[in-house]
This record gives structure tokens, C-alpha cells and sequence, in this order.
């Protein structure tokens, strides 16, 4: 997230996580990606079952510093991402 907030360069803008190669996620990168960032909103593209179960535990155990939701259309993810 220290990467994303330097090449955000202080200006604040959407993130698109694509979830399908993701089996898990560590306690620390749960923190991590809940600190308040740059990242403006955050889309957490899935497909599978599992993605839904990671995205909705990540939702229900942090509260994210910027609005977070999960899609499973990626046309409806970026529709969202774009909102002002």
C-alpha cells in the first residue's frame, strides 16, 4: 500500500482488486489493506465461491477506510469505481 500511495502522488483514485488467483489473505495484509490509503474506493472483483467468502470476511472483520464492495461483473465494478 506504500507503493500505491507514493505512485498516487497524494491525489486520491479508485482500485480494482481482481480476487481470482487469490486462496487466501494473511492477518497482515488484512491490516494493511484496511489502513487509510490514497485508494478512494475499491472494487473486489471475484467469481468464485471462495473469492465471495474471503471478500465477505475481509468486509465483516475490518471496516475499510474507503467505501468497499465486491462484484462479480466487471462491467458493474468499474460503473462503481467511476461514481465521484
Amino acid at each position: 500500500m506504500s507503493a500505491v500511495n507514493e505512485l498516487s502522488c497524494g491525489r486520491p483514485f479508485p482500485m480494482l482488486v481482481d480476487m481470482a488467483a487469490t486462496e487466501s489473505m494473511s492477518r497482515g495484509a488484512r491490516r494493511v489493506f484496511a489502513r487509510p490509503s490514497t485508494v478512494a474506493r475499491v472494487a473486489l472483483l471475484g467469481a468464485s465461491p471462495v473469492d465471495r467468502a474471503l471478500a465477505n470476511f475481509f468486509l465483516s472483520v475490518h471496516s475499510p477506510a474507503a467505501p468497499t464492495r465486491y462484484f462479480t461483473c466487471p462491467e458493474e465494478a468499474m460503473r462503481w469505481l467511476r461514481l465521484p
